[in-house]
């Protein structure tokens, strides 16, 4: 049975953690970016499919051929963090199955139907994205994910070679702390929630 985490880790994980749109001046090195992806990796998909796909932009250039791409509210706090992560998502993701889920014809599940293909790869690209944002938090990095973009753009840009699809962008680094606006308000149980 697992352990529930302390307080500290749910105060950083979630009380304490908040969307960032200003950043300090640092970079994040390329291996906790890759330590990043590892935690990521660990989280379930349907099937172990694993469809999402990363692109990590950090260079002058890749954020100058993002820049076009991004709904004017997005551009001053993804041109200033140090990473902003695309979340894309493989449509042959299925091509990878036999390895991932060596347990049935997973890959044939995919291949009759291109609309479960494609909702299976947005769905479990998505989960990933929120496996992207605790980890990054449990890692000391904070997160900004973002919509406002041109997909196509992006996906022109970017993935005309590899055939991925963006879902959502998400800015990373170190936040600054001192410019958070306070934190909205969510929804109450009784406003989210049912229990039958």
């Amino acid at each position: 049975m697992m352990s529930a985490v302390d307080s500290a880790a749910l105060h950083t994980l979630f009380h304490d953690a908040r969307t960032h749109s200003y950043w300090q001046d640092k970079p994040v090195d390329e291996a906790l970016l890759r330590q990043l992806y590892a935690l990521i990796a660990l989280g379930p998909t349907s099937a172990n499919c694993s469809p999402g796909r990363l692109l990590f932009i950090t260079s002058p250039e890749a954020k100058t051929a993002l820049k076009p791409a991004l709904s004017a509210g997005n551009v001053d706090k993804t041109m200033s963090a140090p990473v902003t992560a695309v979340v894309a998502w493989d449509p042959a993701f299925y091509t990878q199955l036999p390895a991932l889920f060596p347990h049935a014809d997973a890959k044939s599940w995919f291949t009759s139907s291109p609309e479960l293909a494609q909702e299976t790869a947005f769905r479990n690209s998505s989960l990933q994205a929120g496996y992207l944002i605790m980890a990054a938090r449990s890692l000391g990095l904070d997160a900004g994910p973002m919509s406002g973009f041109d997909s196509q753009k992006i996906n022109e840009t970017f993935f005309a070679d590899s055939g991925w699809r963006v879902n959502v962008l998400i800015n990373l680094g170190y936040g600054l702390h001192e410019k958070l606006h306070p934190r909205l308000p969510r929804l109450t149980w009784d406003q989210a929630c049912q229990l039958r």
